[in-house]
């Protein structure tokens, strides 16, 4: 059984996004989805928006390559948001104010490369200055077909477009909330990355010594929906999370199986480790993350003008498998569909559907201390992405909406972005969210909705 204040947290994981480049859906002019008589056929699809990128299957070679430190680049970017209105329980209506300054470099020869990212974030609201390091690791091929990289890194796999199934990697809901750029919903971790290539399957597995959870809403700068006292509070009471101890045999363990034939990607999935937000409950608002195995699959291929995908996971609360522990996450069946294509020239449709089924239901509501705040046993989403693009592409409007029958809340996200040369670029959106009952998904965040503005400098 589970909590609905677990529920809501959990839940996030399924509302997550990717960081920019694995968003940005764009078609080309001319599909080409029809691969040559002569290709190769476990060639990847020729897919809209970068979808090689998006799996991340292999890592740039870029042939033979120089010894040396490579350029320094990076940028500056500054971001303000607000809410329409104070919101009581976290007592202002600020809800972005970050000066961000990018360093990235590293360092190559012909046998390894090292990789340096790093922000130096001054965060006015936290009234924090923070040094936020992306990447810092190491990557080479100890023989052919193997791809190691270690050190701390972002990490990625899936098909989903902002909903999460089987990518089970940190994320960052409090940026993704707030405004900031994509990128920063996926959040690093200090991992080590192993890729075999053979000519059956190619194996990528993933070993976090230490876990990582999510930035989670906690109510220091968004208010969030609590069962315990039936209303919408902030940071008081504090939420106090106690993570798993620091051993190795607390890691996190993650495997992905994939192959390309005849231009469909095939992926099987395996995770070990936790739920990546808090799943069991020790007091009222002292909580945990429960331990979680997860099993999953996913295909995409490309279909008609545009490009199709499924993927399920079945997440496995490994100690509450019967759902009659009043304080633990129950099991789920997650399923997603998508599909995308180019509606009309530089007009790009993205759709899916998804679902979340609570697994021992009935024990879910007959031992629910709050069984009027508890979600329905299936959980429907849908979602589309409209993206235009125009003014020779320096302009690009879209709109990323989702729609819970289900939960009768929704969430909406148009987003307008100007690039005015390679160096400047200027962003605003709106956070729209709102519901029937506040205590659903979205609608416990309809105080939260928010506008906000970005200014970045390339260099």
């Amino acid at each position: 059984m589970r909590l609905t204040l677990v529920t809501l947290l959990l839940t996030l994981g399924a509302a997550a996004g990717a960081a920019a480049s694995d968003l940005s859906h764009g078609f080309p002019d001319d599909p080409g989805f029809d691969a040559p008589a002569d290709a190769d056929p476990d060639a990847a699809p020729a897919a809209a928006g970068g979808f090689a990128d998006d799996w991340g299957d292999e890592w740039d070679d870029g042939g033979a390559a120089s010894s040396g430190w490579l350029p320094v680049s990076g940028f500056i970017e500054g971001a303000l948001g607000s809410r329409w209105n104070e919101d009581a329980g976290v007592g202002r209506r600020a809800t972005l104010a970050d000066l961000r300054v990018r360093l990235e470099s590293g360092w190559e020869n012909d046998t390894f490369s090292v990789t340096v990212k790093g922000d130096l974030l001054t965060d006015f609201i936290d009234q924090q200055l923070v040094a936020d390091l992306r990447d810092v690791s190491v990557a080479f091929s100890p023989r052919d077909r193997l791809d190691v990289k270690a050190g701390r890194q972002v990490l990625t796999w899936g098909t989903g477009d902002l909903l999460f199934l089987n990518d089970l990697f940190p994320k960052d809901f409090v940026s993704f909330f707030a405004g900031r750029d994509d990128e920063f919903l996926k959040a690093p971790s200090t991992s080590l990355r192993v890729t075999q290539y053979t000519d059956v399957v190619n194996v990528d597995f993933a070993w976090t010594p230490k876990f990582k959870p999510d930035n989670f809403i906690t109510g220091e700068r968004f208010s969030y929906f609590s069962p315990f006292v039936g209303a919408i509070i902030g940071d008081t009471p504090p939420l106090a999370v106690d993570r798993p101890d620091s051993g190795l045999q607390d890691g996190e363990y993650a495997l992905r199986l994939f192959r390309n034939v005849r231009g469909v990607e095939y992926a099987v999935y395996g995770y070990y480790g936790f739920f990546k937000t808090p799943s069991q409950v020790n007091a009222p608002f002292d909580l945990t993350f429960a331990p979680m195995a997860s099993v999953g699959a996913s295909v995409r291929r490309p279909l008609g003008p545009g490009l199709f995908n499924a993927e399920t996971v079945y997440y496995d609360s490994r100690d509450d498998r019967d759902g009659t522990d009043p304080a633990i996450v129950n099991s789920q069946v997650r399923l997603l569909l998508g599909y995308e294509w180019e509606a009309v020239r530089n007009f790009n449709v993205g759709l899916q559907y998804y679902l979340e089924h609570v697994r021992d239901y009935g024990a879910l509501r007959a031992n629910s201390p709050f069984p009027e705040f508890e979600p329905p046993q299936n959980r429907h989403v849908l979602t589309n992405r409209l993206t235009y693009r125009t003014l020779q592409d320096k302009l690009t409007w879209s709109l990323f909406t989702f729609w819970s029958p289900s939960d009768h809340d929704l969430y909406l996200r148009p987003v307008l972005n100007y690039r005015g040369s390679d160096a400047w670029n200027i962003a605003a959106g709106l956070n729209l969210i709102g519901g029937r009952d506040p205590f659903t998904f979205f609608g416990q965040f309809e105080d939260n909705s928010n506008a906000y503005f970005r200014v970045r400098y390339n260099y």
